[in-house]
This record gives structure tokens, C-alpha cells and sequence, in this order.
């Protein structure tokens, strides 16, 4: 599957349907290539066509894993590696949010390798996973739990994580764009960051070159509330020059 396809079921995994005309304006292309790529997945089941656009194929859990499976795949380099320097902002003892992207399901893995004494707040269940060696404290935030994103969601989930202190919150997006914020597009996941947004000392924002210049449904977060934009060497010269423009603390991680 080529990275263009796994962008395209990144973005519809959050909603579960998207239109032929918001795919071409977030992936910077035509609505023919949208189209042709979208076939393609149609073929191998991943995808149904709807009038105007597509929608997943089937919201059961047996499917997300295998659709999770993807994403940890596409951009898998460029994801290992904004964690590895995602890690080094960590001093122990700390307590830490991360959220349920695959960017953060990669720090968990290396926090659970070499990493002890610590306190992770999250709302995700594979994170949850991911930091199973019981050498640092896990808390999972309850509430309902939503099958497409694994994450458990709701008023009790974002109540929680406003009444913890956290020093650094690591999220991700589907989007970001420069000096404007970043975007999503399912409100029952973006709004629990928005919630650790407000009470975490740091928010460190780990997005890999592909989500620069890309839009969703909804604006999350404004770009003032993030201190911290970790990114890989392969983001485009424009957007480089964007983001050391934006004013924002910026690194970029070497494959």
C-alpha cells in the first residue's frame, strides 16, 4: 500500500466517511487521483463508495486493528524517529500525557524499554498496551470507548485530565499547518486534547512531514498553546521555512 493510500484511510478513520472533494483539498491533489487511489482500495475491501465519497468498509474492531496496522507502518522511520528525540525532553521523574496516534504509540514502546519511575496519563487503550513491563505508573482515563480510535472518549475522560497536573503532554494531529494550529476531524478525541491542552505545563506536538499544510474537519489547537513541534528532516523547504517563521520551538529528527 503506498503512503498516499494510508494517508487516505488516516483521514477517514477519524470519521468514518469523507467526500471525494475534502480528500483532494487535504492531500493537495486532483479529485481524479483521489479517485483512482480510492479505487484501489475499494478493490481490497478497505473502503465503500458513498455518493460523492467513501467511508470505511466496516467499523469493527477486527478492522481499525488492521487499518491501525497500516498507519504504524506508513511513515514508520519518520514516526520512530520523532519519538527517539520526543524522548530525550523527558527528565524522571515526570508525569506525561500521550494521546493514541501512532506517533505516540511509538514513544510508549520506547518509554516501556528503557524508561522507569515514571506516570502516564492517557486515554488511549493501545498506549495502555504498549507500557505493559509495569516499570512506570500507567493511568488510564475511563469513559466510553470508541472502536475506531481505541481511545476512551466522553465528558469523564476530558473531567479527568483536567484535574491531574501534567508536565508534558505529547500529542499528535491529522494536520498542522504554521502560525494557525492544528487539525482533526473526530470532536470526541481532539476534544480530550484540548482538555490536556489547557492544564499540561508543556504540549509537545509530534507530526511527521506528511501532516504540514493539511486540514480536517475542526481546528483544535491554536499554535500558542503548543511549545514544542517535533517534526522529521524530510518536511519541504517551504514548510521548514514556515515553521522557524512561526516562532515556535521546532526540531527536526534524522532518520
Amino acid at each position: 500500500m503506498g503512503k498516499r493510500s494510508a494517508l487516505i484511510l488516516d483521514l477517514i478513520d477519524g470519521q468514518g466517511a469523507i467526500s471525494y472533494k475534502d480528500l483532494a483539498k487535504s492531500l493537495d491533489v486532483s479529485t481524479m487521483t483521489v479517485r483512482r487511489e480510492c479505487e484501489e482500495l475499494f478493490q481490497t475491501g478497505k473502503i465503500i463508495r458513498t455518493t460523492g465519497g467513501i467511508r470505511l468498509a466496516n467499523e469493527e474492531l477486527g478492522f481499525y486493528e488492521s487499518t491501525t496496522d497500516e498507519r504504524i507502518y506508513a511513515n514508520s522511520s519518520e514516526k520512530r524517529a520523532i519519538a527517539k528525540l520526543a524522548l530525550e525532553l523527558i527528565k524522571e521523574p515526570v508525569t506525561i500525557f500521550i494521546d493514541g496516534s501512532t506517533t505516540g504509540l511509538a514513544l510508549a514502546k520506547l518509554i516501556d524499554a528503557g524508561r522507569k519511575g515514571m506516570t502516564v496519563v492517557t486515554h488511549s487503550t493501545i498506549i495502555c498496551l504498549a507500557l505493559r513491563s509495569g516499570l512506570n505508573r500507567v493511568i488510564c482515563a475511563g469513559g466510553d470507548f470508541d472502536s475506531r480510535s481505541l481511545c476512551l472518549v466522553g465528558p469523564e475522560v476530558e473531567q479527568f485530565v483536567k484535574s491531574v497536573f501534567i508536565d508534558i503532554a505529547f500529542v499528535s494531529a491529522t494536520g498542522f499547518i504554521p502560525k494557525i494550529g492544528t487539525f482533526e476531524s473526530d470532536p470526541a478525541t481532539f476534544r480530550v486534547k484540548q482538555a490536556v491542552a489547557s492544564q499540561a505545563s508543556e504540549l509537545v506536538l509530534l507530526v511527521d512531514h506528511t501532516k504540514f499544510g493539511r486540514r480536517a474537519l475542526s481546528k483544535v489547537l491554536d499554535q500558542s498553546q503548543i511549545s514544542h513541534v517535533i517534526t522529521d528532516v524530510q518536511l519541504a523547504k517551504e514548510h521548514v521555512t514556515a515553521l522557524l517563521d512561526s516562532g515556535v520551538k521546532a526540531s527536526l529528527a534524522s532518520l
